[in-house]
């Protein structure tokens, strides 16, 4: 009897590009292998993550659409041995979007494939890419090969190598652009897709593109590739090219990418890329993850070095044909419209199509035509959904779809006289909610719900955030409706609240003897000028008081506001240290757990964020008292240090943050030895001894490298501090702290707070 995936291979032989065909051949190989035990555990994760299947946490169970949650259901068959290994229960497959761009025909395969093998539901990430989650590892073969029929890859959605290419998703019909990037982000994805020069990372590469410097649709400030499109008159003649930057990155300490070449020809984009990838193949950290982004290297060496180095690999390199081939037919394929340009007609004063055509439609450069975006609350919609998108997409258009970077699809080349018709074919399925874009329009990552790194749930709180703006969000000021609110379940960033006017991203917290979900404050990140300005984190606040400080922050905001001001120009200028101190009373006075247990649990997950009293049996009351107001003084540190920062005293801000970690590691040195002293010194050898060489400081979600920042920050300690250093100092104090907070509370749990 024939498998599921020997049918679909049957059906679909000679459908597949013949490579694609025997890669998937290859991965089901690999797979048998695993399975017999013949092929080694740590070669096979990378192999699956490079094909884009991830594993996935299994405690939680639960989606959000926004307002309501929806408990899932899977088959019992696929998830009987626990979960322990990758065969035990179903993980995550991300499928990339190169720049976003899909068509009808891929979103009924996505829509299949979600109600077949998945949940029913299709997320959009942050990188302009799919998931779908809750898939059997079994299963990934068909899907990848029915994907592949519709020319879908997943590989390298995952894994050390070059992640999916983003793209501003109005390129080519942006008033903004200088031109469309689209067919240059479309080659250099096919160029570096599996290229061998491109598998030797110590992690992953992300690049992107953007139309123009003034918006955040392609961020590349905080991508380790960001090119940004330019032009300039040669011999009369206008010139293509990019603003070329390397080596930012968000994650746990976010880097701005630095300037590589002002303007780098569009002939060289390829070179350069595949330059820069064998520098970083052969110079990058292999064996410190958490040093090994291209972000390190670049720091390490100084920009000047890189770009010696760089180039010097460039002139090596042999011609390569497809480093301009692609540019001969660089306009060959131009989206069009189905129709003709048109104007939009009289509303009559209808109020829910005039807030939707104000928060979601745009005009496009192309007279007569509109932009739509469909917002999806928490990225989600289901495959009923898709396939009317499909639907809506072949009677309006020639099926010019885009996802974002905001878990949004962006519709484009939209006559305008259609608008009304569109906003009644996406209201009737569940799509026309106004609001894209602005503070309703909440960013999360999957969090608790399916990632293993989540500390906190983001999506319930980003769910329970939009519930509450739901209500009055079209009542609200214009300046606080246009403000960009995003959640990440822990310190990574993948929901992207460095960059955000008010991020949050989760942490945990000892509160009466319990662990209790909490989520730190992030201000003074810009979303605009392609993430112009990274903020950074002023005080915890457990979850369920996060939108009570949301309000009072755009409260503040707007009381305090003067004329035409920013919000980012407003935290500048009053300071972090007003707005905490706004905040710091939603810090105390937690009520006792008989009081009210939902206290201690985290939004829309019914069960205690921890299990028991794991206070109780302790007998060293003193010593936790000690602990805990060393710990605020840590944190009272750190946050002093920004303000240092803030103030231009960078030596003074960077030996703050470096205090503030010898605070944190000499709080819990003395859990276990009372006498150590005040010596640097004696603190990090005590430290190392009794918490890094036993891994007792060591977490799932970060292993050492935490610790790993702290002997780092003694070891430099000496040195002068510049505004750059000094700021990831005190990210990297930031994360330590956390680091602490969670080795106290794991320890506690497993009575081993003393020896």
């Amino acid at each position: 009897m024939k498998t599921s995936n020997t049918l679909w291979k049957d059906r679909l032989n000679g459908q597949l590009p013949p490579q694609m065909a025997e890669e998937i051949d290859t991965f089901e190989t690999e797979i048998e292998l695993r399975r017999q035990g013949k092929l080694d555990e740590v070669i096979f994760a990378e192999t699956r993550l490079r094909r884009g299947a991830y594993g996935q946490r299994y405690d939680n169970g639960q989606r959000y659409d926004g307002h309501e949650t929806r408990t899932l259901a899977y088959a019992a068959d696929k998830n009987t041995k626990g979960v322990n290994t990758v065969w035990d229960a179903p993980g995550m497959l991300r499928i990339k979007i190169p720049y976003g761009g899909i068509n009808p025909k891929q979103l009924e395969v996505m829509a299949e494939l979600a109600e077949e093998y998945s949940d029913g539901i299709a997320h959009v990430t942050t990188r302009q890419d799919f998931q779908l989650h809750f898939i059997h590892i079994d299963d990934t073969p068909t899907i990848m090969r029915r994907l592949a029929a519709v020319d879908i890859t997943t590989r390298e959605a995952c894994g050390n190598s070059v992640r999916n290419i983003t793209g501003c998703p109005y390129a080519g019909v942006c008033p903004d652009e200088k031109f469309d990037i689209t067919p240059y982000a479309q080659a250099l994805m096919q160029f570096l897709l599996g290229h061998p020069d491109a598998q030797n990372f110590g992690r992953k590469v992300k690049p992107t593109f953007s139309g123009c410097g003034q918006h955040a649709c392609g961020l590349t400030a905080m991508h380790d590739l960001g090119y940004t499109a330019q032009t300039r008159m040669v011999d009369g003649k206008e010139q293509r090219g990019f603003c070329f930057v390397v080596g930012g990155g968000l994650g746990a300490v976010p880097f701005q990418a630095k300037v590589f070449d002002e303007f780098l020809p569009m002939e060289e984009m390829l070179p350069m890329a595949q330059a820069i990838a064998r520098v970083f193949g052969r110079h990058g950290e292999k064996k410190n993850r958490s040093r090994a982004r291209l972000k390190f290297l670049v720091k390490q060496w100084g920009i000047d070095k890189f770009k010696q180095e760089v180039l010097a690999e460039r002139a090596k390199l042999p011609h390569d044909p497809r480093w301009t081939e692609f540019l001969s037919s660089i306009d060959s394929d131009i989206e069009k419209p189905l129709k003709p340009p048109s104007d939009l007609p009289a509303l009559n004063g209808n109020e829910k199509i005039n807030r939707w055509l104000k928060t979601n439609v745009r005009p496009q450069r192309q007279p007569g035509y509109s932009t739509v975006t469909v917002a999806l609350p928490l990225g989600d919609l289901t495959a009923d959904q898709l396939r009317s998108l499909a639907d809506i997409l072949r009677t309006f258009t020639t099926g010019t779809m885009r996802t974002t970077v905001e878990q949004n699809f962006v519709i484009r080349w939209i006559s305008n006289a259609d608008l009304p018709e569109v906003f009644e074919a996406l209201s009737a399925v569940g799509l026309g909610e106004a609001g894209a874009c602005n503070i309703l329009d909440i960013v999360a990552c999957p969090g608790t719900d399916t990632c293993k790194l989540g500390i906190s749930s983001s999506r319930g709180l980003a769910a329970q955030l939009r519930k509450k703006l739901h209500e009055k969000c079209f009542e609200l000021d214009e300046v606080i409706q246009n403000l960009h609110v995003k959640v990440s379940g822990c310190f990574n960033s993948c929901g992207q609240h460095h960059v955000a006017d008010i991020g949050f991203y989760g942490v945990n917290r000892t509160v009466n003897g319990y662990q209790v979900p909490h989520f730190q404050v992030v201000l003074g990140g810009q979303w605009e000028n392609n993430a112009g300005s990274y903020g950074m984190p002023i005080i915890a606040i457990a979850s369920k008081r996060i939108p009570d400080a949301l309000d009072r922050i755009t409260d503040h905001y707007l009381r305090l506001r003067e004329e035409n001001e920013s919000f980012q120009s407003f935290v500048k200028r009053i300071g972090k240290a007003t707005i905490r101190q706004q905040l710091h009373d939603l810090t105390q006075n937690a009520p006792a757990y008989e009081q009210d247990p939902t206290f201690y649990t985290d939004w829309y997950d019914p069960r205690e964020y921890s299990t028991g009293d794991i206070g109780k049996g302790e007998c060293a009351g003193e010593v936790v008292t000690a602990y805990q107001f060393a710990m605020t003084d840590a944190e009272r540190m750190v946050f002093e240090a920004q303000i240092h920062l803030e103030e231009n005293k960078a030596q003074k801000a960077g030996s703050e943050a470096y205090a503030s970690m010898l605070k944190a590691a000499k709080a819990i040195v003395q859990m276990r030895y009372d006498d150590v002293s005040n010596d640097a010194e004696e603190i990090v050898e005590e430290f190392r001894e009794r918490y890094y060489d036993t891994k007792l400081i060591f977490d799932p979600y970060a292993g050492g490298k935490f610790a790993n920042y702290f002997f780092a920050a003694h070891d430099k300690a000496e040195q002068p501090y510049t505004e750059e250093s000094a700021r990831h100092t005190i990210e990297e104090a930031q994360l330590f702290i956390e680091a602490i907070h969670a080795c106290y509370n794991r320890m506690r749990q497993e009575g081993l707070s003393q020896t």
